[in-house]
């Protein structure tokens, strides 16, 4: 069973409920750090805002399943962008990420982060050499970023890559903050409100509790937006699962770290009711593709324990955000044809910084001011063949798991999405969809979109 240490003490906000329709400015969907900051900037800048979310309280789902880890360094990726991007446009990358932090960092309280540095690191030779290619990517770039083998961690280390002054946040609770600030500014934010239809020719959101939201403005801060059938979005991305735990530890470590190897690993410390956690994970599989996930958890557990000299973790938690063919992730306008809708999705596991980045360059086209990177992040942007490619691959994935699934998982439910037979995920508890990433709990209600529907259970007599 899911037991996030974000969780862990937390006073969540006390939101009301939507009763009546309404009509706003923006109506954003969705309470996670993407669509609560968002809300932010833009009541802040005077505009009508309504938010929409699902679970009882905002920052309950991804934001609160993450590592907490908000840094322009995410992982080997400026040698990827290079290959595909020009030097100026992988620098905006960064920049627009690095610019974001500092931002929001201004206005969130000390005791929801703390400045550290973060490490790439490696543990073989072809680490090493995956490293030194990072590296060559951040000299030609003018990275702030240095190669070391000078870690406090008792594992062997062959190389790693340091990139100074960064973050690490508690998520749930500097995404609350935000919350707080967002109403203050003027924002209006409805909890346990789940959308079920979006009426795009009349500009109008349908909910569960019969009430609609007529909007001039829509941004859909989901993984899977809910008209992600236009356009082909749901070809378009992949979902990892990854899986967390955290145990108690004596001691706070001075950066965080991820690992360059296959199947990478994850690491931080997080100071939680005054108590030193450890926090370690990676493991990363299709959503869905995998039943037997105990597994995941119990390697994890054994390195943990052998490797820190560490107690057994006491928290277990898993995560997964899609990706895009090209590492960069689909925020702004959906298209040129229908430009007062946005989305924000495909963060390749580093939603934080890239929520902050989503927040700036929605809001900043919304109220018609330029965003150094609102080009580079279009969702609407070429390199139409590789995402064809990406595209074709991940259809036949999606083919096999709705056909397949007739025959392999008669039993399973279908998930109320667009059909696909759910697989059931025994670590986690949960029914999970192998074709674009819905979650439901043992008793079918939903954990994650992009369905709005619970499943239908079967009785057990």
């Amino acid at each position: 069973m899911q037991n996030s240490l974000w969780l862990k003490d937390v006073e969540s906000l006390s939101l009301p409920t939507l009763s009546k329709s309404l009509d706003c400015d923006v109506c954003i969907v969705g309470g996670g750090l993407t669509g609560i900051y968002t809300a932010y900037l833009l009541a802040k800048k005077g505009i009508n805002v309504i938010l929409l979310e699902a679970k009882p309280s905002v920052a309950l789902g991804t934001t609160s399943h993450s590592t907490g880890k908000l840094t322009p360094q995410h992982g080997i990726i400026f040698s990827k962008l290079l290959k595909n991007f020009s030097e100026g446009d992988v620098r905006t990358y960064y920049q627009a990420n690095k610019n974001a932090i500092d931002s929001a960092l201004q206005f969130a309280p000390i005791e929801t982060y703390q400045k550290i540095d973060s490490f790439i690191y490696a543990q073989s030779n072809y680490g090493s050499r995956t490293i030194q290619d990072e590296l060559n990517a951040y000299k030609k770039l003018n990275l702030p970023g240095y190669e070391t083998t000078d870690t406090e961690l008792p594992i062997p280390i062959t190389s790693a890559l340091k990139m100074e002054d960064t973050a690490q946040i508690h998520p749930t609770n500097f995404t609350l903050h935000f919350a707080k600030l967002a109403l203050k500014e003027g924002a209006t934010i409805f909890t346990n409100c789940r959308v079920t239809r979006v009426i795009i020719d009349e500009k109008i959101v349908e909910t569960n509790s019969d009430s609609r939201i007529s909007y001039k403005n829509l941004v859909l801060c989901t993984h899977y937006p809910i008209e992600s059938i236009r356009n082909l979005y749901t070809t378009k991305l992949s979902i990892e699962r990854s899986y967390l735990m955290a145990s108690k530890a004596s001691e706070l470590l001075q950066g965080q770290y991820l690992s360059v190897e296959n199947p990478s690993r994850t690491i931080r410390t997080a100071l939680i009711s005054n108590t030193p956690y450890f926090i370690y994970g990676g493991s990363s599989h299709k959503a869905g593709a995998i039943k037997h996930t105990k597994s995941y958890y119990k390697d994890l557990e054994t390195e943990l324990v052998s490797n820190f000299d560490l107690p057994k973790p006491t928290y277990f938690w898993s995560a997964q955000d899609p990706d895009t063919p090209d590492y960069i992730p689909y925020i702004g306008q959906l298209t040129d044809s229908e430009p007062n809708i946005y989305i924000a999705t495909g963060y390749r596991k580093w939603g934080l910084s890239n929520s902050l980045v989503a927040g700036e360059i929605i809001s900043s086209t919304i109220t018609k001011e330029a965003h150094m990177a609102a080009s580079l992040y279009s969702p609407s942007r070429g390199q139409f063949g590789r995402n064809l490619l990406y595209s074709l691959k991940n259809i036949g994935f999606v083919a096999t798991s709705l056909v397949g699934g007739y025959i392999t998982r008669i039993e399973a439910p279908k998930c109320t999405h667009l059909g696909c037979k759910t697989r059931w995920n025994e670590a986690d508890e949960t029914w999970d969809c192998p074709c674009h990433g819905s979650r439901f709990d043992k008793n079918g209600d939903i954990i994650e979109g992009p369905a709005v529907y619970p499943l239908k259970l079967k009785k057990q007599m």
